[in-house]
């Protein structure tokens, strides 16, 4: 029976009338996370309504613990390779990877292309917050890669692609070890500017100096974070800087490193490693808001940075939030209450005790949707 209601509101029936059948109103009741509170929900529409639900809605998820869809802040959708072109298809199966792991929010702090609008448009798609094209100076980013543009013309783009996109623009602020980052007052005059419009501004930093400049010209979200300067994080706690460490992209690549043939570059990038956990760990009891990020490939992965994330030193609770609610509150997006976007994802057991339960999702809602 429940295998059959699942697919019947998988349809585009959910909430509009086919043949002249009525509409199908969903129902959800469960523990809600972080709350730890028992709640019911009906979904009208796309959003979620508190309190009783009509008397023929359909009961889909009864019981479980309920998270407002998790969040991937660090993810680069539409391309896997710098010598891919980006393509509407590659977009689609990365999008749909998150969603079929439960990330219902996804960021994209720069892509090849700007996001095309039928991602909004098209209701089996996750929420995306886009940051438009990297924007790249000189020398700082792969060749041929994002959009190129000179220092001087920066602060053009820089507002031109908040513009276009969800209000976000993503900078390349350092780029090798061994040459200068992006100079404070550009970034600073960058920074200015798209505030100035309403936009907010992601950096990209691997090296001291591009972490210092970031923080210094007070961007948004600080991407990587390698080698940053443990005496900056108070200031982004008092400015309001996220942390977007990506640590379990780094992780992956450490032992790899370590076996490496010494060298100045596996020296450096060895000791930014060896300082990213310590410093992520001081930037949570600092107050400075942690967001989940993967920056890489296969897509949906982003369980694997709330494990990083982990072993960094936050609480499962605070793990599971920068992949979850923390990052919707950050990126405007409420967790389950009345008038909230229908995206729910419901799991049998309590994913801050038991974090295997987030690999296996019992139902996914997205947009008021049935997906699994």
């Amino acid at each position: 029976m429940l295998r059959r209601l699942v697919r019947s509101v998988k349809s585009t029936e959910v909430h509009t009338s086919s043949r002249g059948r009525p509409p199908v109103v969903l129902q959800v009741r469960g523990v809600v996370l972080p709350e730890r509170e028992e709640r019911s929900f009906w979904i009208d529409g796309e959003r979620l309504r508190a309190g009783a639900a009509p008397d023929d809605a359909d009961l889909v998820v009864d019981g479980g613990w309920l998270l407002p869809g998790m969040v991937d802040a660090h993810t680069h959708p539409g391309t896997e390779d710098i010598e891919d072109p980006f393509s509407d298809a590659t977009l689609r199966r990365h999008l749909t990877d998150h969603r079929d792991a439960g990330v219902l929010l996804v960021r994209t702090p720069g892509s090849a292309a700007r996001i095309p609008d039928w991602v909004d448009e098209d209701p089996e798609m996750p929420h995306v917050r886009s940051a438009g094209r990297w924007l790249a100076t000189p020398g700082r980013f792969f060749p041929g890669f994002g959009r190129h543009v000179s220092e001087a013309d920066l602060v053009r783009a820089a507002v031109e692609e908040a513009t276009a996109s969800s209000g976000w623009c993503k900078v390349i602020a350092d780029w090798r070890h061994d040459e200068p980052a992006l100079p404070l007052e550009v970034l600073t005059a960058v920074v200015q500017a798209v505030h100035a419009m309403g936009g907010r501004v992601a950096a990209h930093c691997q090296t001291s100096e591009g972490s210092r400049n970031a923080v210094l010209a007070g961007v948004d979200s600080l991407e990587h974070g390698m080698h940053l300067d443990p005496s900056l994080i108070d200031r982004m706690a008092s400015q309001g800087t996220a942390f977007v460490p990506t640590l379990s992209v780094f992780g992956s690549g450490a032992d790899r490193r370590r076996a490496a043939e010494p060298s100045a570059r596996r020296d450096w990038w060895l000791a930014g490693w060896d300082a990213m956990l310590p410093n992520v760990r001081a930037a949570h009891e600092a107050g400075v808001t942690i967001l989940a990020g993967t920056d890489s490939f296969p897509c949906g992965t982003v369980t694997s940075e709330i494990e990083w994330l982990i072993r960094a030193g936050l609480s499962p609770d605070a793990a599971l939030g920068a992949a979850s609610w923390s990052a919707r509150a950050y990126l405007g997006l409420p967790g389950l209450v009345d008038g909230a976007p229908a995206d729910v994802v419901a799991y049998d057991t309590d994913p801050t005790l038991d974090a295997s339960a987030l690999a296996q999702p019992r139902r996914i809602i997205l947009r008021g949707r049935v997906i699994v």
